[in-house]
């Protein structure tokens, strides 16, 4: 997610959501559209949308995300809007990815924005077993992604079910005790249909992530490599705000924190949230909390 601030008038907001889920989670329904919250406040919003691969993008590896998708998507902003820098936001791991790109930007970044991101994976809190089996060369995934190509959106929402909500019935327990909610029906029926949005993930990604993240821990380390750069967190200069929830099982707080220890940023604010692994949360169309006072002040003002 980016939001690129132009040095005259405008205010240029782009969002990366993460290769995960489908991205319409950032425009659900009126009221409860981040994009639109973003647009009324005064920015031009653009969303990039990493699509879903198919056989044909089964060595499409971590690097190739990078330098293919973000890196270029920023350039593309910065070249449509005419301004002279831009602004990441990054949910969850599209978040990770945004940090990344930060690290070896060659584009100017004024604002780094992540919501939900784990950047730390020295500790598993959920399925730690499994990880530290992966870390050993106990268990491997390799023979099913050399099959596979791509990892099935089927296995994604499975392990991304396993990891969050193993016995899922409290969504409906609430869909239910509010049944005479039409517009709280619509929202929950829109945001249920979105958590099971996942898309595939290419072979060579997964193994990357595996690599980087599970087994070495790279980002901290700055072991990540991109088109020759080493992604040295340290070298992010720009304002950050990591926004992270207090209950959220897939990326706990250890996961999200010690960003602020690594990045070179002097102006650095950690907020947490009393909530779940949420996305950008929009209400009556407002800019999310805690943005609305956080970015503004961070942008040129519109005239």
């Amino acid at each position: 997610m980016g939001v690129s601030c132009c040095e005259e008038s405008i205010q240029n907001t782009g969002i990366y959501d993460s290769p995960v889920n489908e991205p319409f989670i950032l425009d659900l329904m009126p009221g409860y559209s981040a994009i639109w919250s973003f647009v009324d406040s005064g920015f031009d919003v653009y969303l990039l949308d990493f699509g879903t691969p198919d056989q044909s993008d089964r060595d499409l590896s971590l690097e190739q995300y990078i330098s293919g998708y973000i890196q270029q998507g920023a350039r593309g902003v910065l070249e449509h809007s005419g301004a002279p820098d831009l602004t990441l936001i990054g949910y969850c791991l599209g978040g990770t990815l945004a940090a990344i790109y930060a690290a070896v930007a060659k584009e100017k970044i004024r604002n780094l924005i992540l919501f939900s991101t784990p950047v730390d994976f020295e500790v598993f809190p959920v399925f730690d077993e499994w990880a530290n089996a992966v870390k050993k060369d106990s268990l491997s995934l390799d023979e099913v992604i050399e099959k596979k190509g791509i990892l099935p959106e089927q296995y994604v929402e499975t392990g991304i079910r396993l990891l969050t909500s193993p016995v899922y019935y409290s969504p409906y327990l609430d869909l239910v005790a509010k049944a005479d909610d039409s517009d709280y029906v619509l929202k929950w029926k829109r945001y249920n249909q979105w958590t099971k949005s996942c898309r595939p993930l290419t072979g060579a990604f997964v193994k990357d992530l595996i690599r980087y993240f599970v087994k070495d821990n790279s980002l901290v380390g700055g072991g990540i490599v991109i088109g020759g750069k080493r992604a040295d967190l340290s070298a992010i200069r720009s304002s950050v705000l990591m926004i992270a929830s207090e209950f959220d099982k897939l990326v706990p707080k250890s996961q999200s924190e010690p960003l602020m220890n690594l990045v070179g940023s002097q102006d650095k604010i950690f907020h947490l949230l009393q909530s779940g692994h949420v996305p950008l949360a929009v209400k009556n169309g407002t800019l999310p909390e805690p943005l609305a006072k956080w970015l503004p002040v961070r942008s040129n003002p519109v005239k």
